[in-house]
């Protein structure tokens, strides 16, 4: 047959990974990107960017590791390159603090991440309100950044983005042999996924060069993660809200909670405020299913459904996305030679 072509929805951090990883593992497929929204527009621009996992009840733990540890030596192996700046993509040290110990006092990606330790008597001084800490060095992306620079990977391989409002999967059956489901929230509606809901974000971007240090509250509600030019302060986990609009009362909200955390945030200056809409669901929708209308079939393969933890697990998921695409092509291979006979 005539090489696969291959649509993509959806143009945040999971879409351009995986047409990037299909692109990388089968070069024979013609890869397209059709998003409604592209960067600086989608939600993973709004994303923190740091890799700290988020669990996944309804995912394995040794699948969930196996993500983290390929995202992270993919992105760590970025950031020793020369193109570290331009892709956003830094290493920084920091503390996770709680106020009381927590019953797991090694996540299940201590391994993972960097110099994993519990934290000093004298570090926990700086947080009085805090018993136990954790002291490691991660990953941070500056999103919009790694959004442009994935971007320019794929266009320099011959990738096709069209700006697309994409409401029913069947209707690219007559143009693409195989298409990929990375609509995040917009699956909603697209695949009508009821298991998948809005977990409402909101951060704040600051001026404050002097932060250095990420700071993580244990129970994962109250951040400050310093980026290469802005320091992000959170956040918010809001259920079932598609509201969009920033709201002045947790704006001061997210603030207060920071300074208390890092008092030194009272200088920060410039603040802008951005919500975003994360895909949640018990586990990541990672699969293959074949639509099928009048005896046509279409081969879908869906990656979404990443929440809070996108950017921990995007690479993993992306691989693994490919993978199975690489089985669909296979598949069609095979019935078009059997077609022959």
């Amino acid at each position: 047959m005539a090489a696969p072509k291959v649509a993509v929805v959806g143009a945040g951090v999971v879409g351009l990974s995986t047409a990037l990883c299909i692109v990388e593992t089968c070069p024979s497929c013609s890869v397209t990107v059709i998003s409604d929204q592209f960067s600086p527009n989608t939600t993973s621009d709004v994303a923190a960017g740091i890799l700290i996992p988020h669990t996944y009840p309804g995912t394995p733990i040794h699948v969930q590791k196996q993500w983290f540890k390929e995202t992270f030596a993919y992105l760590f192996a970025i950031s020793n390159s020369a193109e570290a700046s331009e892709a956003g993509i830094h290493l920084v040290s920091g503390w996770q603090v709680f106020k009381n110990t927590p019953k797991e006092e090694l996540p299940f990606w201590s391994d993972a991440v960097l110099g994993f330790r519990p934290m000093s008597e004298a570090e926990l001084r700086k947080f009085p309100q805090h018993q136990f800490g954790q002291a490691f060095t991660t990953l941070k992306c500056d999103c919009p950044s790694y959004l442009l620079w994935l971007e320019k990977r794929l266009k320099a391989t011959g990738v096709q983005m069209y700006t697309r409002k994409v409401t029913d999967l069947w209707e690219l059956h007559s143009e693409y042999n195989i298409v990929v489901n990375c609509a995040g929230i917009g699956a909603h509606q697209l695949v009508g996924d009821q298991k998948l809901f809005p977990v409402r974000g909101q951060v704040l971007k600051v001026h404050a060069p002097w932060v250095k240090n990420f700071i993580r509250d244990g129970d994962g509600l109250t951040y400050i993660y310093p980026g290469i030019h802005r320091v992000t302060l959170g956040g918010t986990r809001e259920k079932e809200s598609w509201s969009l609009s920033p709201d002045p009362g947790t704006t001061k909200d997210i603030f207060d909670r920071c300074c208390s955390l890092e008092p030194s945030l009272r200088g920060a200056q410039d603040i802008k405020v951005k919500v975003g809409l994360r895909p949640s669901r018990r586990c990541v929708r990672l699969q293959r299913e074949d639509l099928s209308q009048g005896g046509v079939k279409l081969p879908v393969v869906h990656n979404y459904g990443h929440g809070a933890g996108g950017f921990s697990v995007h690479r993993g998921t992306a691989k693994e996305a490919a993978r199975l695409v690489g089985e669909c092509i296979a598949a069609l291979q095979g019935s078009s030679s059997r077609a022959k006979l």
